[in-house]
């Protein structure tokens, strides 16, 4: 990572090529042009749709503006020579965090934040002469890098192009002293100046002496500082966690520490404390686990009390997510090899200035700027350059010595602190499973054992593991151990198998391309290859989506998806806008003659995939006196990657067509066992268009490999989250089996598979929330009329004075409210941004949403947790309906496993209980949570603290108790 570009003591001045064109800012109903010379001229709708289409202007985020004017749905774009900002924000200062709005701009420039419309467009000239101001200073690094890089995006059709070239011609004639030799033809070649990383011995095994709770509670003292107000709750919740770290009691069994916290603890300085203190003192890594970006960002941000200089932090704490989150240097030179213009080149070049500076190359949640590839209309940028398709060829490539994945994933090694994520860590730890539990594959012995992950740092489990936002483990578990034999799946491996077909332009990654050398000349190995490249014919190929549509399949696994399209559509109805969905059986004469021979099929190929990992395993012994580190590398990569698709992707595929292809038992046998598994086909749909097809098989259970390949393998365990207990009324009576609350925690986590039970704690919020919130259940508005739903978000939303979030469990249900409010809500002032609306990714919405005072914002229920906004940005929570579980297929089968009505109703409870966990953040926060839905069982509402009363009243009457408690 070089040295990020300075942004202080910027030398003020004239701009050199300032554009003249007008700047433009949003209004309710249209826009306000803006000229240099202070002309301003107002335009309707329509009016400044045209002029944004027509011909170049100054702006703030294009996608987003032309989203706003233009509506969702249109396939238009704005003028390709608009002067976007945030293209010369994103090129000035690579790397830096702004917000993609006039406010943004100007709070990351250090500039009058504007007010209206007109003080929005004049603002824009503002930053745009503050930021080619800031090219001028002759500290401003690798400049000629960047100039070289300015001129090919110039060529290349950027709008910034002329005026960035002068201001760095200018600033380099000003000081020819200075200028260095370039290092890259036009400055995309990044990783010419990134450094290598450097491989280090294995660290030893960690000790396990156990941490005294006292010196846990000194530890926290220290990180919140001797001014900080004692807060008793969170030194107790940190000695508490000090369980987590205690030495293992038995086998299959670690210290595990259930411990439920309510909003204002502290829980993540809590658990930071013994962690780090657990760390220092047996010389071995903590690895933090967390659900959302938004916490995994945060907790980096708090590691800085831990280690404040910003080198040892660095060696200290590392943040891992999967490799396809990370840039791939490779995927980034050929794509600027072969875009020598145009629009993607821009794109392309702007990134290439964000890698240069990133400090980990995360392109998902880290430094990059996810407004960027949106902005520029490149939403598939990102995919592209990312190893989304596991085809890494480790030290064959040019760039390994500088990969960002491979110095992330040695880093960890030796870090104190590791945070990652849930997916991550199942994802390491669930690869041996691959539905071992469902039945034996025909594989031979030699090959039962299960597959190794290709990652270099798999193995065992880390020696503590704390797992934060602990209500979703349960979900994360059922993702992770999910399986699905569909089109996108098999025509994923069918490409890393044989590469691009049909003349498709892509880069050739096959494993003729990958490993072809490593075989050549061994006869055996030549065959071995060729046979799985025959073999990987009956996976889907390029077209087969198109192909199934016209009834054409081609292949065993084409004929089979065919199969279960026409089963899916001949019993699921009328069409589904996302997906339908069908059960298995019983099944059509269709998919009873195309599954066995897609089960031979894939015999075949799995087959054929071992014996050639067999191949390279005598090969890898027969020549190692003499083979380099390098080719070792490949070998061993080659070996993993064929054995985890083999014995874990199409093992798992063959147990899923078993099951079809098995006579089912008899319901009414006595002994039968109770399913593990729920079964289903279904079409996936987007924008009413069929996208994929095929059979999935989830656990009813997911935490049950949960806990035998995560949590008993663990030495010690810390789950915590606000929300790990349903609590429910204490009168009712425990009936179908429903277990009280910590037991359920225990289900939902996994701990209740454990030979012995988990250790528990609960800590009470500190909050005043009587005094603090209100709860509202608005009686007169049906919540099937759009009409009423979007008036009453509009009155609710203008009576609380912005702040709002507005909780949707449709996305149409959501995108009817946007339409029908945004003007509104405009004309009062209230910025209005929405999930599935708005040209945005998730997390920039939040940001925006937690700097502006008076923005609302609209989402479905999954984004609930993503949103952790302290102070007045967020004082009201607005759901749509009761938040009730989707009653598809999965849901029913586990309905039945965990309780029938009740596991219903403990879904919706832990729900709003979530989302009410959003509201009150501090001890002066005030908020309130209002529910469109006259029908919500009081039995439900003991998901809210106790001592806050449930008023049931009209909407009027809401409207009038929000404007007085707010």
């Amino acid at each position: 990572m070089s040295a990020a570009p300075p942004h202080d003591s910027i030398p003020k001045g004239d701009p050199l090529l300032l554009p003249d064109v007008a700047a433009l800012g949003l209004m309710a109903r249209g826009a306000v042009l803006v000229t240099q010379d202070g002309e301003i001229d107002e335009l309707n709708t329509a009016g400044a749709l045209a002029r944004l289409t027509e011909g170049p202007l100054l702006l703030c985020h294009r996608a987003f503006t032309f989203r706003r004017l233009a509506g969702p749905g249109k396939r238009a774009a704005p003028h390709p020579g608009a002067f976007d900002v945030m293209d010369l924000f994103a090129f000035v200062r690579p790397a830096h965090f702004v917000l993609p709005t006039p406010q943004g701009l100007a709070r990351a420039l250090a500039l009058p934040i504007p007010g209206d419309a007109e003080d929005e467009a004049l603002s824009l000239f503002e930053a745009a002469r503050t930021l080619l101001s800031e090219l001028l200073n002759p500290a401003y690094p690798d400049r000629e890098e960047a100039l070289a890089l300015a001129r090919a995006m110039a060529a290349a059709g950027w709008a910034w192009g002329a005026a960035v070239v002068t201001a760095l011609e200018a600033s380099l004639a000003a000081a020819p002293e200075q200028r260095r030799p370039l290092t890259g033809e036009n400055g995309l070649r990044i990783w010419r100046k990134l450094e290598e990383w450097e491989e280090r011995a294995p660290p030893p095994p960690p000790a396990q002496e156990p941490i005294d709770p006292e010196a846990v509670r000194a530890r926290l003292r220290q990180l919140t500082g001797e001014g900080a107000e004692p807060r008793l709750a969170q030194s107790d919740y940190a000695a508490r966690a000090a369980h987590a770290f205690a030495p293992k009691p038995a086998p299959g069994m670690p210290s595990i520490l259930l411990a439920e916290a309510g909003t204002g603890i502290g829980k993540t300085l809590g658990y930071l404390a013994p962690a780090s203190l657990w760390s220092e003192t047996n010389k071995g890594p903590v690895w933090i686990s967390t659900y959302t970006k938004n916490l995994q960002r945060q907790l980096d941000q708090e590691t800085q009390r831990l280690f404040p200089e910003p080198a040892e932090r660095a060696e200290k704490v590392v943040l891992r997510k999967g490799r396809e989150n990370y840039l791939c240097l490779l995927n980034l030179e050929e794509a600027a090899n072969r875009l020598p213009a145009g629009s993607d080149f821009i794109a392309t070049a702007l990134i290439a200035r964000w890698a240069l500076y990133s400090r980990d190359g995360d392109m998902v949640g880290g430094d990059f700027p996810s407004w960027l590839p949106p902005a520029l209309g490149r939403a598939r940028l990102v995919p592209e350059l990312t190893d989304r398709r596991g085809e890494c060829v480790y030290s064959a490539c040019p760039h390994y010595k500088k990969c960002f994945i491979e110095k992330a994933l040695r880093k960890a090694r030796h870090a104190s602190l590791v945070i990652a994520n849930h997916a991550l860590v199942l994802h390491r730890a669930g690869l041996d499973f691959a539905f071992h539990a469902n039945g034996k594959s025909d594989l031979p012995a030699e090959h039962a054992a299960g597959a190794e992950d290709e990652m270099p740092d798999h193995g065992a489990m880390p020696p503590r593991l704390i797992f934060d936002e602990g209500h979703h483990l349960f979900d994360a578990a059922d993702a992770a151990f999910s399986g699905h034999l569909s089109g996108l799946e098999g025509a994923d491996l069918r490409r890393w198998l044989r590469g691009p077909e049909a003349g498709r332009r892509a880069r050739a990654r096959g494993l003729s391309s990958r490993i072809g050398d490593l075989v050549a000349g061994n006869t055996e190995g030549e065959e071995a290859l060729d046979a799985v490249i025959r073999a990987a014919q009956a996976l889907p190929g390029p077209g087969w989506g198109a192909r199934l549509n016209k009834g054409e399949p081609h292949g065993p696994a084409e004929a089979f998806l065919a199969a279960v399209h026409l089963q899916v559509r001949t019993r699921a109805g009328a069409d589904g806008f996302y997906s339908i969905e069908c059960d298995t059986h019983p099944l059509t004469e269709e998919v009873e003659e195309t599954a066995p021979a897609l089960d031979r099929a894939l015999s075949k190929l799995e087959r054929a995939m071992l014996a050639l990992a067999d191949v390279l395993r005598r090969a890898l012994d027969e020549e190692a006196a003499t083979l380099e580190t390098a080719t070792r590398v490949r070998f061993d990569a080659a070996i993993r990657g064929l054995d985890r698709r083999a014995k874990a992707t199409v093992a798992g595929w063959r147990l899923m067509l078993k099951t079809l292809m098995d006579e089912a038992q008899p319901k009414d046998e006595p002994d039968r066992e109770a399913p593990r598994f729920s079964d289903w086909f279904s079409i996936e749909r987007q924008g009413g268009q069929d996208i994929d097809v095929g059979m999935h098989r989830h656990w009813i259970d997911p935490t049950e490999p949960l806990a035998e390949a995560v949590l008993a393998p663990a030495p010690g365990v810390l789950i915590t989250s606000a929300t790990l207990r349903d609590e429910r009324d204490e009168n009712e009576t425990e009936e179908d089996g429903f277990a009280p609350s910590w037991a359920q925690a225990e289900v939902r986590t996994g701990a209740s598979h454990l030979p012995l039970a988990s250790a528990r704690a609960y800590f009470a919020s500190p909050f005043d929330y009587a005094a603090q919130s209100r709860i509202f259940v608005v009686r007169d508005v049906d919540k099937k009329n759009a009409d009423a739903v979007a008036a009453a978000y509009r009155e609710l939303f203008i009576a609380a004075g912005g702040g709002a979030l507005g909780l949707f469990t449709a996305i149409a249900r959501l995108q009817n409210t946007y339409t029908r409010i945004s003007e509104p809500l405009e004309e009062a002032a209230l910025p209005l941004y929405a999930q599935h609306v708005d040209a945005m990714d998730n997390a920039t919405l939040v940001d925006i949403f937690r700097a502006e005072e008076k923005a609302c914002l609209l989402g479905t229920d999954a984004m609930r947790d993503g949103v952790d906004v302290p102070g007045r940005s967020l004082r009201m929570i607005v759901f749509d309906r009761t938040p009730w579980p989707r009653p598809d297929i999965l849901h029913r089968a586990r309905r039945e496993a965990f309780g029938g009505r009740k596991y219903d109703e403990m879904l919706v409870r832990l729900r709003l209980k979530q989302a009410f966990g959003r509201l009150i953040r501090a001890r002066s926060d005030r908020g309130v949570f209002v529910l469109l839905d006259p029908g919500l069982p009081t039995r439900l509402t003991t998901a809210f603290p106790p001592d806050v009363p449930i008023e049931r009243l009209g909407l009027a009457e809401t409207i009038e108790r929000v404007k007085a408690f707010l």
